[in-house]
């Protein structure tokens, strides 16, 4: 079977590539000619682990094609996803633009029964304007289908995550659109992957729903550490006490300075903007965002306070990217816990193993070093945002004899705090009421 993918981004390059993996021939179209002329020699825009090598041998053994024409993808594949760009406007309602841009130009060069199947986060609602959209602009009456088939791919997982999902969501009103789909994902049967097969509206919400949900749950656990640093407490206890009930579960039960990247901030607005436009009040979505916010304040403030204040001093930064394996700087909790540093008058150098040059887009004033060591040395404090594995087994008494002043703030609480306070550092963690 033949398929095609509109939009090389991370989700349609991650898609077509795990298609072609699964022995299908994949069309993907992007309209930027630069991009498009190094994805046919194997070369990937963006940091994703095991990516490259899954590019270039599905372009090798034929598998994956890269153009910029959209014809070519709907002449040859019987599905053709849309996996351009949603981008929140100003109200944080979705953007559509790019969604219906490419949906006009499909219509033009459909010659037979296609399915049309949206990968992109769009509203609910959006697969029947796409409907009367491409009907509109058809040459000649022909039949089509729509199909609502989110993805839930985690940024630095992505490919485990295509080849071994929780579930797969379909939304289609056609039982042959259903079929195709299902044919499509057919090597999954093999591991018992649940399918969850309703109609349009429904898939449509299901993925809004998702990472509303999971970024509820981060500003929870974070607000309970919040609470745990006056009381006493020590979340990580707390967390595994609600984790090991099955009704909750352990995962994104992890304090730290919040949630960030391209879709959980995104995802949240766009919710938020459906259910006000239908008349609904969504308090404990919106309590989420504002919780998220106002992390990242009390992350800053843990620094400042420390130093009463900050200007003049030298702080360390280890990790940008809004989390590991992955070089995304969208909303990362890092931009604005080092923007308020930098407006105390503090000096902020970082190392991020492959978010750095991102990160000099959104950062120009800070100084970027080449490793670990480097950034620590002479700095009055080292501060650790983002979990990279490198990060977890630092040499500890070098770190020590470099920095200038032996503050170690550990903002995702990696190191045990009896053994930093041994070491001698001024140890600095998140809702365990630990630190000096």
């Amino acid at each position: 079977m033949h398929i095609g993918i509109i939009g090389t981004g991370y989700v349609g390059l991650v898609t077509g590539a795990c298609f072609a993996e699964f022995g299908l021939f994949v069309t993907c179209v992007d309209k930027d000619e630069k991009k498009v002329k190094s994805l046919k020699k194997g070369l990937v825009p963006f940091y994703e682990p095991g990516l490259e090598e899954l590019v270039h041998r599905n372009i090798k053994q034929g598998r994956l094609k890269f153009t910029t024409r959209i014809k070519d993808a709907v002449e040859s594949s019987l599905v053709i996803f849309i996996a351009v760009g949603t981008p929140p406007r100003g109200d944080g309602s979705a953007d559509l633009k790019y969604v219906e841009e490419v949906a006009r130009e499909i219509a033009r060069h459909i010659d037979g029964y296609k399915i049309i199947a949206t990968k992109s986060t769009v509203p609910v609602g959006t697969g029947e304007k796409l409907r009367e959209l491409i009907s509109k602009n058809l040459k000649e009456k022909t039949n089509f289908d729509i199909v609502s088939n989110p993805e839930f791919l985690r940024e630095g997982a992505a490919i485990e995550d295509f080849m071994r999902p929780n579930r797969i969501v379909i939304g289609a009103n056609s039982q042959s659109a259903i079929a195709i789909m299902r044919d499509l994902y057919k090597p999954l049967y093999l591991i018992e992957t649940p399918f969850v097969v309703t109609n349009i509206e429904t898939a449509e919400l299901i993925k809004y729903a998702s990472n509303s949900f999971l970024a509820t749950k981060i500003s929870f656990i974070n607000e309970i550490a919040n609470l745990c640093e006056r009381v006493g407490a020590d979340v990580h206890a707390v967390a595994k006490g609600m984790g090991l009930d099955h009704r909750i579960g352990p995962k994104f039960l992890h304090p730290g300075p919040g949630f960030g990247g391209s879709c959980f901030p995104k995802d949240i607005k766009a919710i938020l903007s459906l259910a006000e436009k239908n008349g609904i009040e969504m308090s404990v979505v919106k309590a989420a965002i504002i919780t998220n916010e106002r992390q990242r304040e009390i992350m800053s403030d843990k620094i400042k306070s420390a130093f009463k204040p900050p200007k003049g001093k030298t702080i360390a930064i280890l990790g940008l990217s809004f989390k590991p394996n992955t070089d995304d700087m969208r909303d990362a909790p890092s931009i604005s816990i080092i923007e308020r540093l930098l407006e105390e008058g503090a000096k902020v150098k970082a190392y991020d193993p492959v978010a750095m040059d991102n990160a000099k887009a959104v950062l120009p004033k800070i100084k970027y070093c080449k490793d670990i060591y480097d950034t620590a040395k002479s700095a009055d404090a080292l501060v650790i945002v983002t979990e990279w594995n490198q990060f977890r087994n630092l040499d500890l008494e070098r770190i020590k004899k470099i920095l200038k002043q032996p503050y170690f703030f550990d903002l995702r609480n990696i190191y045990e705090p009896d053994k930093m306070k041994k070491l001698g550092f001024k140890y600095f963690c998140t809702g365990r009421n630990l630190y000096e």
